[in-house]
C-alpha cells in the first residue's frame, strides 16, 4: 500500500486556525444599515448533513407598506443566472425551480421570512440571499448553508491522472458523492487531509492538500493546499477530489474470501449491495466504522476503514479509509463491504 492510498485526519490542527463566516455584499458595495432586514449576526452560517432539514433565518425588524421577499442560491463564484428559490409577500409564496419544490417558508410569526429546506443534497451547499424587494429601498442578507460531510480523493482504476474535469465529476457522482468545492477541501486539510496526487475541483481547479511535506510532494514548500490552477476541463486529466455526506442506509462487512464477483452475491443474499466508495467514507467519518480487513466495493477497489489506528492494522498512525487499489477481480480473495 503506497503512502498516497491513504486518508488521515488530525484533530490537533484545530488549535492553529479560527473560523470565521463573512457575509457576502453582492453588489460589492460598501456594508449600510439595514432598514428593514435584521442583519445575521448570529447565524451567518448553517450547518446540516444530508437529509437533513434546515432553516435559513430571515426576518424583518419592519415591513414596508408593500413588498416581496425573494430567496435565491448564488451561483458559485457569484456569476451566472441567479436560481431563484421562490417569491412570497404577506400572503403567498410562489417556488421556482428544483429547490423550490423541498422550501417552505417558516412563518413563525408576522416578521418570519426564514427559508426551510428540506431534505438536503450534496448540491445544496452555498450562499443563500434573502432579499426585500420595495422599489427604491431594496437590500438583502447573505447566509451560507455548509454541508457537513467528508472529503475522499478518487482515482481511476486505470491509474493515477486519467480523469477530465466532466470524467472527474462524472466519477464521484457514481461513488454517491459531487466535485469537492476549495472550502471542502480547505476544512478537510484542517482535518488532516494528506494526500500526494492533485486532483479536480468543483471550480474547475486543480489542487492538493499537503500536512507533512517530503521529497515526493514539494518538500521545500510549506503545508497547505498546493494549487495547479484552472485547467482545460477537456483536455487536461488529473484526479478528483469528491464530496460526501451522511446517508440513509448503513454500511456492513461480511468476512470471507471471496472474487469480486461472489463478494456481489454474498451482498445480495444479505438483502444489499456492494457498497460505494463515498458510502464506505460516509461510515467511517460519522459511524467511526472500524474494520481492519480489506473489502471489495462496487467499483472493484478493495478498501477498510480505520477509526482506531493500531500496529497490526496497516501500520498507519492517523484514522482514515486504506485502500489496496484495484486488484485482479477472479484471482484475489477479501470480504466485503455492503450497504442496505
Amino acid at each position: 500500500m503506497q503512502e498516497d492510498d491513504r486518508t488521515t485526519a488530525s484533530s490537533h490542527l484545530y488549535s492553529c486556525f479560527t473560523w470565521s463566516s463573512a457575509v457576502y455584499n453582492p453588489n460589492r458595495e460598501a456594508p449600510r444599515k439595514l432598514k428593514y432586514l435584521l442583519e445575521p449576526l448570529v447565524y451567518p452560517e448553517i450547518t446540516g448533513r444530508r437529509g437533513d432539514n434546515v432553516t435559513l433565518p430571515c426576518i424583518l425588524i419592519s415591513r414596508p407598506s408593500h413588498y416581496k421577499v425573494k430567496w435565491t442560491k448564488l451561483e458559485p463564484g457569484f456569476v451566472g443566472p441567479e436560481n431563484i428559490i421562490m417569491i412570497s409577500n404577506a400572503r403567498a409564496f410562489k417556488p421556482y425551480g428544483h429547490l423550490g419544490q423541498r422550501a417552505s417558508l417558516r412563518k413563525a410569526h408576522s416578521m418570519d421570512a426564514s427559508l426551510q429546506l428540506s431534505n438536503l443534497a450534496l448540491e445544496d451547499g452555498g450562499m443563500y440571499r434573502c432579499e426585500l424587494v420595495n422599489g427604491i429601498e431594496d437590500e438583502n442578507v447573505v447566509i451560507t448553508l455548509r454541508i457537513e460531510g467528508v472529503v475522499f480523493p478518487y482515482q481511476s482504476k486505470n491509474g493515477r491522472y486519467r480523469f477530465t474535469f466532466h470524467e472527474a465529476k462524472d466519477a464521484c457522482a457514481e461513488q454517491d458523492g459531487t466535485l469537492a468545492t476549495y472550502d471542502q477541501l480547505f476544512r478537510a486539510w484542517a482535518d488532516g487531509l494528506d494526500w500526494c496526487n492533485a486532483g479536480w475541483l468543483q471550480d474547475g481547479t486543480v489542487r492538493y492538500p499537503i500536512i507533512l511535506p517530503r521529497p515526493v510532494c514539494g518538500v521545500e514548500q510549506n503545508p497547505g493546499i498546493r494549487s495547479y490552477g484552472t485547467k482545460d476541463k477537456n483536455r487536461d486529466r488529473f484526479d478528483a477530489f469528491c464530496f460526501t455526506s451522511q446517508t440513509a442506509g448503513s454500511v456492513f462487512y461480511m468476512s470471507g474470501s471471496f472474487s469480486f464477483e461472489q463478494a456481489g452475491h454474498a451482498c445480495k443474499h444479505q438483502g444489499a449491495e456492494l457498497a460505494l466508495v463515498g458510502q464506505l467514507y460516509a461510515a467511517w467519518h460519522f459511524q467511526k466504522q472500524d474494520q481492519c480487513d480489506g473489502g471489495w466495493l462496487k467499483d472493484g477497489s478493495v478498501r477498510f476503514p480505520i477509526s482506531n489506528p493500531r500496529k497490526r492494522c496497516g501500520g498507519i498512525p492517523e484514522a482514515g479509509v486504506r485502500s489496496f487499489g484495484f486488484p485482479n477481480k477472479t484471482t484475489h480473495l477479501y470480504g466485503a463491504y455492503c450497504y442496505r
